[in-house]
């Protein structure tokens, strides 16, 4: 029983976060290979280790808000199913286990691994109180896994691209904070203490910077003149109409049904949410690896 409660307060369902680890693999034309696909795989079973520590100490940290909210006060931590000792020590020998195999992978992916785990941490014990910070440390740690990928193999990664992802992530932990506080209602400082300096109409506002801004970029990265001399293709702009139809459809999903507490939940529970994603992948390795360029020279 106490080991079924370990794996669910290490939040198995949220790794596919981590996905982002390869993409770098993906559009460095290495997907293939067996070399960098190892080392890509590895890469994301680390940073799934990493994910879970953190996840366990946000458990040891917010024990007490969690009891408050009506979901999260299920959870193993918060409902006495896992002790707090158990937690807390489970993820520090976890973190260091992934922070010790890293260095397998190189220096430059240990450094981003420390980073990812440090950054984490000053968000769980103080950024998090930091209005807008606090949306940003989340953003920053959801672009150090395509930059970790991309190390791991030696492969470099377009700015653009990490532009795209830091910009998807806030629209994604924008839309968590604004569901948070529109479900939560008065009680919602209780369970999130930064959340008494947000409004919905101020999220609103910030979301609708931000998803301009990420559909501008991403259409920008496909049109590149260096994007297309890398892939020697014109193409990647066809995917353009998956990107903006996903974003319309969480957009959907977040004021029409009032989801989006959990972006995981939302992309695997909902159907056209996740066939397009699906789409949108399947179009992007179609498209780069149908085109005639040669792989991209690893720097290893």
């Amino acid at each position: 029983m106490k080991l079924r409660a370990l794996v669910l307060s290490l939040r198995p369902e949220q790794w596919t976060k981590n996905l982002l680890v390869l993409a770098p693999l993906a559009f460095a034309k290495h997907l293939f290979e067996q070399g960098p696909f190892l080392r890509s795989l590895l890469a994301f079973a680390l940073f799934c280790g990493l994910s879970g520590t953190v996840y366990l100490l946000n458990d040891v940290a917010d024990v007490e808000r969690d009891r408050l909210h009506p979901l999260k006060r299920l959870r193993p931590v918060a409902s006495g199913a896992l002790s707090v000792r158990t937690a807390a020590t489970t993820a520090v020998v976890l973190g260091l286990v992934c922070l010790a195999l890293s260095f397998v992978l190189g220096r430059p992916f240990a450094a981003c691994a420390a980073l990812y785990l440090s950054l984490n941490l000053a968000y769980s014990f103080r950024l998090k109180e930091v209005v807008i910070v606090d949306v940003l440390s989340v953003s920053l740690g959801f672009v150090l896994r395509p930059v970790a990928g991309a190390v791991a193999i030696g492969a470099q990664i377009s700015e653009w691209l990490l532009i795209c992802t830091i910009l998807l992530a806030l629209f994604l932990t924008l839309a968590k904070r604004r569901h948070e506080l529109t479900s939560l209602n008065s009680s919602a400082p209780e369970h999130r203490k930064i959340l008494a300096e947000y409004s919905p109409y101020l999220l609103d506002q910030m979301i609708s910077v931000v998803t301009a801004s990420c559909v501008t970029a991403y259409a920008f990265y496909t049109t590149a003149p260096d994007t297309r001399e890398k892939f020697q293709t014109d193409r990647l702009v066809w995917t353009l109409p998956f990107v903006l139809y996903g974003i319309f459809r969480y957009l959907y999903l977040v004021h029409q049904k009032e989801k989006g507490g959990s972006p995981t939940d939302v992309l695997l529970t909902d159907r056209p949410l996740l066939v397009t994603v699906g789409l949108w992948a399947l179009a992007i390795v179609a498209i780069v690896y149908s085109a005639s360029g040669l792989p991209v020279p690893l720097t290893r």
